[in-house]
């Protein structure tokens, strides 16, 4: 990688998150390495093809090593193995803590169920979709962070892949498959991606129209996941202190209001048509 590839070579970290001693750890093993191998920050940076500001800031741990700049470390400095090997500890500290407990909770549930008024539900999106969400965000992200909440956002989609799969419901509203966020092209793309994984045999997309006189999903975004050994973990936006709520009664109020949308909205395969529609349109 060239030295104009140095923004794609780690995240930038939040100080917020417990990872930072787990990349200040690397951060350190990685600078006894080099020190080991008599390179100075310079020459190392040299051989590695990044900035020096770079390789600074990942060995003071204020950057997260991507998987590659360890192999190439592990290849400079003759490491056999041993550098590369830390990429298990850096896949576990490359998310925001928040991002990590909900992929753990999408990979055990049976089931997951989610209703969205705002964007396209966050495992529904497109790669491009999902990086004109955080582009646009205001104050800005940086383009690191950018990259960071995008991949992180992609893991996610590996629910699609599990075996046995999980039932997967979605309630979109109308408007959050109308807006052109990234531009007519993104969208158009958005909404073929919906239509392919709504041929799924484990997933149901519906589409809330906005010409309800009757809305259950006013108070806002829900999520419910359920668990193979009967618990559940549930969200929505202004309830429960905007904390994941897990207590029976509360994941039952959830379940109420999230049914009653399903209820209101088109039934799955009127959403699928509508969607096709809405793409013949874009």
């Amino acid at each position: 990688m060239s030295v104009d590839g140095a923004d794609e070579a780690g995240w930038d970290l939040d100080p917020q998150d417990e990872s930072e001693a787990v990349v200040e750890t690397i951060g350190h093993q990685l600078r006894v390495w080099r020190e080991d191998a008599g390179l100075r920050p310079a020459e190392f940076a040299k051989a590695m093809g990044y900035t020096g500001d770079l390789i600074y800031k990942i060995e003071r741990g204020a950057r997260i090593p991507r998987p590659e700049y360890l192999d190439k470390a592990d290849e400079v400095l003759g490491a056999d193995g041993k550098i590369a090997a830390m990429k298990q500890d850096v896949a576990r500290a490359r998310y925001p803590k928040k991002v990590r407990d909900l992929t753990r909770w999408e990979a055990e549930a049976v089931e997951v169920a989610a209703y969205e008024n705002h964007n396209v539900n966050g495992l529904l999106q497109t790669e491009e979709y999902t990086r004109a969400l955080f582009e646009m965000c205001r104050p800005a992200y940086s383009q690191d962070e950018v990259d960071r909440l995008v991949a992180a956002r992609m893991t996610r989609h590996a629910i699609f892949d599990r075996t046995p799969a999980p039932m997967l419901t979605f309630v979109q509203e109308e408007v959050t498959l109308r807006r052109p966020l990234g531009g007519r092209m993104v969208l158009r793309r958005q909404l073929e991606r919906m239509l392919e994984v709504g041929q799924l045999r484990n997933v149901e997309i519906q589409v809330m129209p906005t010409d309800r006189e009757d809305h259950a999903g006013m108070n806002g975004p829900i999520q419910v996941l359920k668990f193979g050994d009967g618990s559940a973990v549930g969200h929505s936006q202004g309830q429960f202190g905007n904390r994941p709520a897990s207590h029976p009664k509360d994941v039952r109020v959830l379940e109420l209001r999230y049914g009653t949308i399903r209820a209101q909205a088109l039934t799955p395969r009127e959403s699928l048509a509508f969607i096709e529609k809405l793409r013949g349109e874009t």
